[in-house]
């Protein structure tokens, strides 16, 4: 090499050390002003209330529009979210869309309360509804309450009933009194409720009940919550209520008091969070169902498990939404149960993941047990 060629090497080598020398003093020089505006930004996302965060996922994913489900389906939990006949009639022309063949009712309902859905829903719409009716819940107190409870109960059958539910018990018994000493309180394996479960195993009622709630029901309403604001009216923080592990003993104490009612627990009888404890609950009282209503985000935000669980008591759940009525709150379903579509939004923030589900446990899931353990 000549010495002209290493004198512009040289050359060359020393203004690529002056230009990176100076792309590193700009940096330092742009960082440097820069933390003040990263502080500002910072600070304009923590003022923003937690409420009203709403992130926009940059992850793009295949998603799949399934518009009808794979087989007819009966959605076992429903509620009077229509309340003319025309509202009725539009929720009809939905589940013709969807998919959906029939729905349950849970009008939780005695009395005038009771026979005023049976004009709305089960009179113009005997093949598409069906009703289900409450616990009468005056005078728990009184001596003859065994009697009117199974009195009611009989009434509300010749009408048309054919199951119970929604009966609530989230710690403060089916009154929900919060005024009532635990003593006085109605809860589901109460002595005097002992009639009207035996008339309801008699005129083969299943009977759908809702026991404790989302674990974070009894957790504070603080940074460490797991559920959004808008839940929190479920909170039970503080409150001079049975705890999530007591509402269940209660249920528990039920079952095996009651073991030859159907008994439906909805919302996968909260708990959906721990699957394992769920299958030695199902283990144990072969007399209990689920429904899955309202819990896309528990089983969604863990699709293995889930997928095993529901194989393997897949004659003991049954669908259900208890979510309103509009079309794509049905397709969401569809697409956490019959698709592999990965980060889904759903619920509180959380992202769910499609179950995939094989056509055997499909059909059962949303039908065949439904057919099976309805009246």
């Amino acid at each position: 090499m000549t010495s002209k060629h290493i004198k512009l090497d040289f050359a060359a080598t020393l203004i690529a050390l002056l230009l990176l020398t100076v792309g590193v003093v700009h940096a330092q020089q742009t960082q440097s002003t820069n933390p003040n505006e990263n502080e500002a930004a910072i600070a304009k996302m923590s003022a923003v209330p937690v409420g009203e965060w709403q992130p926009k996922s940059s992850l793009i994913v295949p998603l799949t529009d399934v518009r009808q489900a794979r087989y007819p389906v009966i959605d076992v939990h429903g509620h009077v979210y229509a309340r003319t006949p025309e509202e009725v009639a539009e929720w009809v022309g939905v589940m013709d869309e969807v998919g959906v063949e029939k729905t349950v009712i849970m009008t939780g309902a005695v009395g005038d309360r009771f026979d005023e859905a049976v004009e709305l829903y089960l009179k113009p719409y005997p093949e598409r509804f069906v009703l289900f009716a409450g616990v009468l819940k005056e005078g728990i107190n009184a001596p003859d309450y065994p009697q009117r409870a199974v009195a009611e109960l009989e009434r509300c059958y010749r009408m048309g009933a054919r199951g119970l539910g929604e009966l609530s018990d989230k710690g403060f018994g089916f009154t929900s009194d919060p005024s009532l000493t635990p003593d006085q309180r109605l809860h589901p394996d109460d002595p005097r409720l002992d009639l009207f479960w035996k008339k309801a195993e008699e005129l083969k009622l299943p009977v759908n009940i809702h026991f404790a709630d989302h674990p974070s029901a009894w957790e504070p309403p603080d940074r460490t919550q797991e559920r959004t604001p808008g839940f929190q009216r479920y909170n039970q923080y503080g409150r001079n209520s049975p705890t999530h592990a007591e509402v269940l003993k209660i249920r528990d104490r039920f079952l095996t008091r009651h073991p030859n009612n159907i008994v439906i627990a909805c919302h996968l009888s909260n708990q959906g969070h721990d699957l394992a404890s769920l299958t030695q609950t199902m283990e144990a009282f072969p007399n209990l169902y689920l429904d899955m209503a309202a819990r896309q985000y528990e089983f969604g935000r863990q699709p293995r498990r889930a997928s095993v669980f529901f194989k393997k008591f897949k004659d003991r759940i049954l669908f259900g939404t208890d979510r309103g009525r509009e079309a794509e709150m049905y397709r969401s379903f569809w697409q956490v149960l019959e698709t592999a579509d990965e980060y889904l939004p759903g619920q509180s923030w959380w992202m769910l993941y499609g179950l995939e589900l094989p056509d055997d446990v499909l059909r059962a899931l949303y039908r065949d047990n439904a057919l099976r353990i309805l009246n």
